[in-house]
């Protein structure tokens, strides 16, 4: 990606080298943000609220130890800060323009190791994720190093990605989508609800392409070749099955909360190709792939 005239966001919060301790507490945000646990990493949501149960009550004596803030200017914050700029030049535009309304950006939170947030606790090991709570999406950028070596999925264009995508659930949270998202599931079973976050999620990654299709549109020198096979290597890396079976070593469809890989991958494309917000709903989609 050419980012050398793309402007820094200022809607962005750096909390790297604060000390992080206190009470947790358990509740529907936590299971928010333990879900997203699964996004990147497969990991059982039950690992984490199971282990947040048994903190509950116990107050911290003293802050976790974190370590030194990374200089603001450092490249991977000034590239995630640029990134997040053209994300909100463009939905700042896009929004208007297809649904009427007006776009207010989030937060972009940097943090490390952990930290408190409107959904829990959040932690590195989570990944990057969105909380519809606060509207802010949280992100250790220790993770880019992760995308690259566990899943071979490096470059710009792939770490800007991930940031459109958990904008994307944004865009989400400002639609109302999240809200009904949110009341439609707990009248489900636990089969039930993750098919509905599988639709929630490749929602996301639709909209993930919609800002890159129509960022490309507005600035033909953003997009280097090969980037769009960046996105789509790494939309294809973190589907649940290719992860539970790196993981675990077989596959459960029925626990799949993000979709599999060819679902990603053909989401994310729908999103570049028409770069319409109207070809984005998943949840109508007798198919998803």
């Amino acid at each position: 990606m050419r980012l050398d005239n793309e402007s820094e966001s200022d809607n962005v919060e750096d909390r790297r080298g604060s000390g992080f301790g206190g009470r947790t507490t358990i509740g529907i945000g936590t299971i928010v943000v333990a879900l997203a646990a699964s996004y990147f990493f497969g990991i059982d949501p039950r690992v984490i609220i199971q282990g947040s149960q048994m903190l509950q009550g116990q107050t911290a004596s003293q802050p976790q130890s974190v370590p030194n803030a990374t200089p603001a200017h450092d490249p991977k914050t000034v590239f995630t800060r640029k990134v997040l700029g053209n994300i909100e030049r463009t939905w700042g535009t896009v929004f208007p323009q297809q649904v009427n309304r007006q776009y207010v950006p989030p937060k972009l939170v940097l943090f490390s190791g952990a930290t408190p947030t409107a959904c829990g606790t959040g932690q590195t090991a989570m990944g990057p994720f969105y909380c519809p709570g606060d509207s802010k999406v949280y992100i250790d950028l220790a993770f880019y190093d992760e995308l690259r070596q566990r899943f071979g999925a490096g470059g710009d264009f792939a770490q800007a990605y991930v940031i459109a995508h958990e904008v994307g659930h944004h865009v989400q949270n400002l639609l109302g989508i999240s809200e009904k998202f949110d009341a439609a599931r707990r009248r489900m079973s636990e089969a039930q609800a993750n098919a509905l976050s599988v639709r929630l999620e490749l929602q996301a990654d639709c909209f993930a392409g919609v800002w890159a299709s129509n960022a490309e549109k507005a600035n033909q020198q953003l997009l280097e070749p090969g980037d769009i096979e960046q996105g789509l290597k790494t939309a294809a890396a973190i589907g649940d099955d290719r992860l539970q079976q790196q993981a675990q070593g077989r596959v459960v469809p029925e626990s799949f909360t993000h979709g599999t890989s060819a679902q990603r991958v053909y989401w994310l494309r729908q999103g570049l190709q028409y770069g319409d917000m109207r070809k984005c709903d998943t949840f109508s989609a007798k198919s998803l792939s």
